[in-house]
């Protein structure tokens, strides 16, 4: 349920681009977590992870994720939870900026980019 008019994700030849997922309940349309940046990160990833199945693809072809935070000190917390989703051999390049502010007064907004065969 995106919050604007737009892809979730987009297969470009082997590449898959993610739009920025923020903590919204699929179902529901409604914000999860409330200002619990570990829960709202936690559905963000969620998020992610089904735009990749979507895409038949997975957490180990990321090559690289871009974390939007509104504010940095939210970072130690995201992270923790950011890293349940991660081979630590194998993590993607990120990055990661603080923003002004986000979508629907969100505390983080993560995108990300695979790259998966489409021939093995």
């Amino acid at each position: 349920m995106p919050v604007g008019p737009y892809s979730q994700g987009v297969r470009q030849g082997d590449w898959i681009f993610l739009a920025g997922q923020i903590a919204l309940d699929p179902k529901t349309g409604e914000i999860v977590g409330g200002e619990d940046i570990r829960e709202q990160t936690r559905q963000v990833m969620e998020n992610l992870s089904a735009v990749l199945k979507a895409a038949g693809s997975d957490w180990s072809q990321v090559v690289k994720t871009t974390v939007y935070l509104a504010d940095l000190n939210d970072f130690a917390a995201m992270n923790e939870i950011y890293a349940q989703y991660m081979d630590t051999e194998a993590a993607p390049a990120r990055a990661c900026v603080e923003v002004s502010r986000l979508p629907k007064g969100v505390k983080v907004e993560i995108d990300c980019i695979a790259y998966c065969p489409t021939t093995a």
